[in-house]
């Protein structure tokens, strides 16, 4: 039982950041971060190549995509908290299943089972939490969850990493099946609310408005265009399009970050750098495009994001060079971390701006198939590209052609005229 909001001085919302923040760090830091570690050890163990490892991370980020909607009209339908709990159970059951098999067909399931749970636990559940509990600070309050993305890589990646020094790669994923359920069902049961009305709450913490303020208020929030409507608007293919754009683009180009520095002669130790460094600017960044959502458009934060991807990808391509100081690549990398940082945060206050509340689960779930499907295709295409070319100086191309694509697209959505469809 949560406990009550007589109890505390501080608004039950920032709770419930918390809490998101773990959920957002276990579904980015297990699903995401730690995948490219097991890579040498499935390789190893089992004889696969390393282009059949790396299918499945697109099999679990497409899986992510496609279940999003799925997941979205759930949540408008019955709140998160019976969604949360089944996503981790999802996930757990995935990573148990990979920990046990031996074949590649079995590790395909495995991690469709995964990605099909992380949808249930991560950006749609989470980001419908934070933008019913916040309304003035919804951008701050989003962008705070965000950063779990980046915390769940600082903590998991050198846990995985003493797990598979101390033990192998199937007590490693039997580990992160125990982590997830262990952690994330009770926080969820004990804390999640999904509207503040819930608990006799209001936004932001606020002081109960009068009858006709509240009628008012109440009537804004319960509104909002169905996935259909939102389908028949230009506004929702620009913020689809210039989100499959711009995750196709920057995840290919994180991707193919560290075997292009090891190619062109730096040490791995390097190239594990300036990894480290695009995480430590990602969870920057959402916080950052977080706030910066409460206090320009967030069709602008999104575009001033995607420009600085854009930029880093063009020093990429200019200035990184075998003898290029290390100065200039950890600008590249810190560059593109903050830009791509940018992505969850404004995607969320694009829906519910553009969109309304009353649908936003399934309108946001729709809009995270796009960024989902471009996140999966984004590193088999530049790694196809690679292996055709002997280089990835065209992928790298690709990559920035994307983005400068992104951002008119971006800066032409206008909010869909009303009438709103009304609760």
């Amino acid at each position: 039982m949560a406990p009550t909001h007589g109890s505390h001085r501080i608004f039950y919302g920032y709770y419930l950041v918390a809490v998101t923040f773990v959920l957002m760090a276990l579904f980015n830091g297990c699903g995401v971060f730690v995948f490219s570690l097991f890579v040498k050890p499935l390789e190893a163990s089992l004889g696969w190549g390393r282009g059949q490892v790396m299918a499945g991370f697109t099999i679990f980020y497409a899986m992510v995509g496609i279940a999003s909607p799925l997941v979205g009209r759930f949540v408008d339908r019955h709140g998160v908290r019976p969604v949360i709990p089944i996503g981790a159970l999802l996930m757990s059951l995935g990573f148990l299943l990979v920990s046990r098999m031996s074949v590649l067909p079995l590790f395909y399931l495995g991690y469709a089972i995964v990605g099909t749970g992380a949808a249930a636990m991560g950006p749609v559940p989470c980001s419908a939490v934070m933008s019913n509990w916040f309304k003035r600070r919804r951008g701050t309050a989003i962008g705070l969850m965000s950063a779990g993305i980046g915390a769940g890589g600082m903590v998991m990646a050198p846990f995985i990493g003493f797990m598979l020094s101390q033990f192998d790669w199937r007590a490693a994923y039997l580990s992160m099946a125990i982590l997830i359920t262990a952690i994330s069902v009770p926080l969820v049961l004990w804390t999640i609310r999904t509207r503040p009305a819930e608990m006799g709450l209001y936004p932001d913490g606020d002081a109960a408005p009068d009858a006709s303020i509240e009628q008012s208020s109440l009537a804004a929030e319960r509104q909002g265009l169905t996935l259909k409507q939102a389908l028949s608007t230009p506004a929702f293919w620009l913020i689809g399009l210039a989100f499959f754009c711009s995750n196709f683009a920057n995840m290919g180009t994180i991707q193919s970050s560290a075997p292009f520095l090891e190619d062109i002669g730096y040490p791995t130790s390097m190239a594990a750098s300036a990894l480290g460094a695009i995480g430590l600017g990602s969870g920057s960044g959402k916080i950052l495009f977080g706030w910066l959502c409460d206090r320009i458009r967030a069709s602008l934060a999104c575009a001033i994001g995607i420009a600085m991807q854009l930029t880093a990808v063009l020093m990429l391509l200019a200035t990184v060079r075998p003898d290029s100081p290390i100065i200039v690549i950890w600008a590249y990398a810190i560059l593109l971390g903050l830009g791509v940082g940018a992505w969850l945060p404004t995607l969320s206050m694009l829906a519910s701006t553009s969109f309304g509340l009353l649908f936003y689960g399934a309108v946001f779930g729709a809009l995270n198939l796009c960024q989902s499907l471009g996140t999966a295709a984004g590193p088999l295409v530049a790694g196809t590209v690679h292996d055709v070319t002997g280089t990835y100086y065209w992928a790298f191309v690709t990559s920035a052609v994307l983005l400068a694509v992104s951002i008119p697209a971006i800066l032409l959505v206008k909010r869909p005229p009303r009438p709103f469809r009304k609760a």
